[in-house]
């Protein structure tokens, strides 16, 4: 894995809180007019695991990556100390700084907003590779895009399948 840390800073310095998320997104038809696109992401704290998850209507799986990590982030109720796994380099490399951007400007600034708050540590992980928490977003991401909506059903059943695991198993 290649990890890098983000230069936000939460204001405060008191002890956060230490959060994984597992974050992938989905275009089914990536790049036709008529693609559906999901995101997911699974926040993890203390081995306990919560799926969450938006359908995002027409977007390419570039723009569905990058609104997964943003998804995760959002869903944190206070700064926290994250470290942020994604199989998209291409999220990884633009927030540590080596990728300029270029497009997809305002999926960019939804993440940045979301990250703000937090002290992160972006983390890439290879997609497809057999890891219980990685495949458990892209699962659901594909599941949601394939609906055309977020259904709590399917995000139950990522945390049911996933129960209580250690992020670095």
């Amino acid at each position: 894995m290649i990890g890098y840390v983000s230069s936000t800073v939460p204001k405060e310095e008191k002890k956060l809180k230490q959060v994984a998320i597992y974050c992938d997104g989905s275009s089914l038809g990536n790049g036709q007019v008529a693609s559906r696109a999901a995101a997911v992401a699974l926040l993890g704290y203390k081995g306990f695991w919560r799926a969450v998850g938006e359908y995002l209507g027409v977007a390419t799986n570039q723009q569905a990556e990058i609104a997964a990590a943003a998804v995760g982030l959002e869903s944190l109720k206070q700064p926290c100390e994250v470290k942020v796994f994604t199989d998209s380099r291409y999220v990884v490399e633009t927030m540590s700084g080596r990728f300029r951007r270029k497009a997809n400007l305002p999926w960019w600034d939804r993440l940045d907003k979301a990250a703000a708050a937090h002290k992160i540590r972006w983390e890439w992980t290879r997609g497809h590779a057999g890891h219980l928490l990685q495949e458990a977003a892209d699962s659901g991401a594909r599941r949601i895009a394939a609906a055309g909506h977020v259904e709590e059903s399917i995000l139950r059943d990522i945390e049911e399948k996933i129960g209580v695991v250690d992020p670095e198993d």
